[in-house]
């Protein structure tokens, strides 16, 4: 007997035996009905984004934005900044419930998530002032700031995992894996790694280990953002929007200490090496079919090149694009076909279909 899905009668009848609610129900209705219509319309061109439902959202924005930078400059100018803040995060919870739990804001929930980011962070440095050196004993400011930097960005990291827990804002992820990558450098720092120069800190012939343990994060947040992904191959869900902003972290993360240190080598094979990297990438986030994933970490290469070799950068940049732009034009019809061409893997069958996507010029 063929499977014929869970219909409209099996959730009533779910309802009437108190399984679900009504409201439940409704929901899980909504839900397959976007999946079936994504299925029958699937085309490969979507990569579900977005920043704002309405301009509404942008004037809400606005004015949450001036509400925090008055709030800050008050707490500020009274000496508060410890209770200061604690009065802010709470007051940022208490809005985010509104704006996030009742009215499914988008652009608000991004703006709120910023704003508890940033007053856990500065929470951190009240405690961490309890703890770092006295800033008499420390020779330059930049040390004095990592010496603050650990407990502060795992205060950060801590606040903002619960904020995703509570209210799942997508956006709220990528200021975790920030707030992550900033504590497992500032523990670095303070360890008694010190670095002369900017480059130093991504080069995997540099003496810290903060360049491997940059691979190793950005693996880490690859990793949950595929998980993210396989469990929503329709992309539907907030599980889709979770790791679009995972894929955004992860290639630079990934990117950084390869392309630096290949950059730092300076030849005409190491430039080649970064090419080859690059269309590593392409093949891959065309695979998992995520151009967030290349763009992030070709941005990043991007930047790199103006950062470290100046001379040559426009003429990678400018074939960077022509890349880009090619890719951007036949997207789905090369999607198709390397899928095709690859052999089955495991996870495979769980990544958005390719069989459905248009093959044609």
């Amino acid at each position: 007997m063929a499977d014929r899905g869970l219909t409209k009668d099996d959730l009533r009848a779910a309802v009437s035996a108190g399984t679900i609610s009504e409201s439940q129900a409704a929901s899980v209705l909504a839900l397959s009905e976007a999946r079936r219509d994504v299925r029958e319309n699937i085309d490969g061109l979507n990569e579900p984004f977005e920043l704002f439902k309405g301009f509404n959202e942008i004037f809400i924005v606005v004015g949450l934005g001036i509400l925090f930078a008055g709030y800050t400059g008050v707490a500020a100018i009274i000496g508060a900044e410890f209770i200061g803040r604690l009065v802010a995060m709470a007051a940022i919870w208490a809005l985010s419930r509104y704006f996030i739990r009742t009215r499914r804001m988008v652009a608000p929930a991004i703006a709120l998530a910023l704003m508890f980011s940033s007053s856990a962070g500065w929470l951190g440095l009240s405690v961490a002032a309890f703890f770092a050196p006295d800033p008499l004993e420390i020779d330059e400011m930049l040390n004095y700031s990592v010496a603050y930097m650990p407990i502060s960005a795992t205060i950060a990291a801590l606040a903002m995992a619960g904020f995703w827990y509570a209210f799942r804002v997508p956006f709220a992820l990528f200021l975790v894996s920030i707030s992550v990558f900033m504590a497992v450098f500032g523990f670095t720092s303070v360890s008694g790694v010190r670095f002369d120069s900017f480059e130093q800190i991504f080069l995997l012939t540099s003496q810290g280990p903060f360049s491997v343990i940059t691979i190793a994060l950005g693996f880490v947040a690859l990793f949950i953002a595929l998980r993210f992904d396989m469990s929503d191959p329709h992309r539907v869900t907030l599980n889709a929007s979770n790791a679009f902003w995972l894929h955004v972290i992860a290639a630079p993360a990934i990117v950084n200490t390869v392309a630096m240190t290949l950059f730092n080598i300076g030849s005409n094979t190491a430039l080649f090496g970064v090419f080859l990297f690059v269309l590593l990438m392409a093949v891959f986030a065309i695979a998992i079919d995520r151009r967030s994933f290349l763009i992030s970490g070709v941005g990043y290469i991007v930047a790199l090149a103006f950062t470290v070799i100046e001379g040559q950068a426009f003429t990678i940049i400018m074939i960077l694009g022509a890349v880009l732009v090619l890719l951007g034009a036949k997207w789905e019809r090369w999607r198709g076909r390397i899928m095709r061409t690859l052999p089955d893997f495991p996870g495979k069958d769980r990544l958005p279909p390719w069989d459905q996507q248009k093959d044609t010029e």
